[in-house]
């Protein structure tokens, strides 16, 4: 099995992805910002399924930080055959309401940090054959959300024109773009969840599960659920606004 490296790996989608790489015994770089979380996921990851779990402190708001997974994924020595590009988060508000600072981040981690550990991790893989690159996004690709649905637009639109330029290499190129999902997210951007009706939440878990089955047949997007595949063939063809309406509930404060 090769090594996996997963951004954002301590919690929500990160963590789900981590016990089910580590079920299928691939070791692990673990990358967060958070030491302790970090060392206490290894150890858990290590002592349930026997893998080796490194951990890598780096916040991908920062130079530093991208520098430093740039770093490991460039190394030939410890290769890493899958990357997840998980790492993000949301702000509460509308645009003009959101600190610029808080959004020039959101870019550095959903745009900038994707866009440079995929550059860094694909030259291995393609040299090898094989590997495989997630980069999670969201159904707010589809639907207008300011400056979050941008960015992660951006990751669709990116991964897949590297997917197409990748293939016949061995190597595959995935964007994740769930629905909510029961994470932290929300929580941390101090969102409210009140309105959004129950049947529109995902498991974490199953989100990963079906996420792995769609890079193993070679998807370039994966839309988890039947019910997110609506809403994005609906956005398709609806005005621009309309789904947009449900997506702003979740930026009210509790």
């Amino acid at each position: 099995m090769t090594t996996a490296l997963i951004t954002g790996a301590t919690a929500g989608l990160g963590a789900a992805f981590a016990r089910r790489l580590a079920r299928e015994g691939h070791d692990l770089v673990l990358v967060a910002r958070d030491t302790k979380r970090l060392d206490d996921a290894a150890t858990e990851l290590h002592e349930r399924y026997g893998v080796h779990a490194q951990v890598l402190t780096a916040d991908l708001a920062t130079e530093a930080g991208i520098g430093a997974v740039e770093d490991r994924l460039r190394d030939d020595a410890r290769p890493v055959g899958i990357l997840i590009n998980n790492a993000g988060f949301g702000n509460r508000g509308t645009f003009l309401q959101v600190p610029l600072e808080a959004e020039l981040d959101m870019l550095k981690v959903h745009v900038e940090a994707v866009l440079r550990l995929t550059g860094a991790a694909l030259p291995g893989m393609r040299e090898r054959g094989f590997g495989g690159v997630v980069n999670v996004a969201s159904v707010a690709a589809f639907v207008p959300r300011g400056t979050y649905g941008a960015t992660k637009a951006w990751v669709v639109s990116f991964t897949q024109g590297v997917a197409r330029d990748l293939a016949g290499t061995g190597v595959r190129l995935m964007a994740l773009c769930p629905g909510f999902v029961h994470t932290e997210f929300h929580q941390r951007a101090g969102m409210g969840t009140k309105n959004i009706p129950s049947w529109a939440w995902l498991d974490a878990d199953r989100v990963v599960d079906e996420a792995m089955r769609d890079l193993a047949h070679g998807r370039a997007v994966s839309v988890p659920s039947k019910r997110y595949k609506l809403v994005v063939a609906l956005a398709r063809v609806l005005p621009s606004g309309r789904l947009g309406k449900m997506s702003s509930k979740a930026g009210r404060k509790y």
